[in-house]
């Protein structure tokens, strides 16, 4: 280090890697990339860095934190004091991404929730089907791809909890009437059936983004009951054997009404 204030001080590569936690290989990187260039060589070509190159290191670091990639980072620390306002809809952007991820972390903590509040009433009778239930968390996941679930976060997000809570005691309501009906035998193609069914997918199109994005969630979904409906049932209000029997009912109802 050269120089005794912070002003006049100067790192070489490796004592700014020591002391700010970036490998060395990373800040050759940002030399490449023109992101960080050292203000200063000695005759050896060896690099020195200032104190503005810390600050510039210490703000590409703050603009990582934020997901931002190292082109986006380059194009905010080279845009001007004027030009700041145009990182309104960056920031926004990842202000999106963020929220979506906190609710998928939510849904996370919401089913390990569950699955430690089954375990205290006892209601897990054996280990194989606590593993089973742990897989369905990776399971569920896997069917839709990163992009159509922050789609899907997004679209809970703009129903907010309380329109979302109100759409599920509906949707359960709905459920209790058909399981009747199914359960009396009535015919599938019965007015009544027909119109609580159309009442569902209604409903359940609500939880979904609009347009071609809602259309392969929608899809997903379907692949995923068929591979997984055993699995997913059992984590139900109702027993296993009814909902995997009602969904078969709804889709005979869907298939009469289709094909008049």
């Amino acid at each position: 280090m050269i120089g005794n204030s912070d002003s006049q001080r100067r790192w070489s590569i490796g004592e700014l890697a020591e002391a700010t936690g970036v490998t060395v290989r990373t800040l050759r990187h940002y030399d490449d990339i023109g992101l960080l260039r050292a203000s200063e060589r000695t005759p050896a070509s060896h690099r020195r860095y200032t104190a503005d190159d810390l600050r510039r290191l210490h703000r590409v670091r703050a603009l990582r934190d934020l997901n931002m990639s190292l082109e986006e980072i380059k194009g905010v620390l080279g845009a001007s004091l004027e030009d700041l306002t145009g990182l309104r809809g960056l920031l926004t952007a990842q202000l999106d991404e963020l929220t979506a991820q906190a609710e998928r972390l939510q849904q996370l903590i919401g089913r390990l929730g569950g699955l430690l509040q089954r375990l205290d009433c006892g209601s897990m009778p054996d280990p194989d089907q606590f593993m089973t239930t742990l897989e369905m968390i990776s399971v569920l996941g896997s069917y839709l791809t990163p992009e159509l679930r922050e789609e899907m976060a997004r679209r809970r997000a703009a129903l907010g909890p309380e329109r979302l809570g109100q759409a599920r005691a509906r949707g359960n309501a709905l459920v209790e009437q058909v399981l009747t009906h199914m359960q009396n035998d009535t015919p599938v193609d019965d007015p009544e059936v027909q119109d609580l069914v159309r009442r569902w997918d209604e409903l359940r199109a609500t939880f979904l983004p609009e347009g071609v994005v809602g259309q392969q969630v929608k899809a997903a979904a379907q692949r995923l009951w068929d591979d997984h409906n055993q699995e997913l049932s059992q984590n139900m209000p109702w027993p296993a054997e009814k909902v995997q029997a009602l969904v078969a009912y709804m889709r005979r109802a869907r298939a009469a009404r289709s094909g008049r």
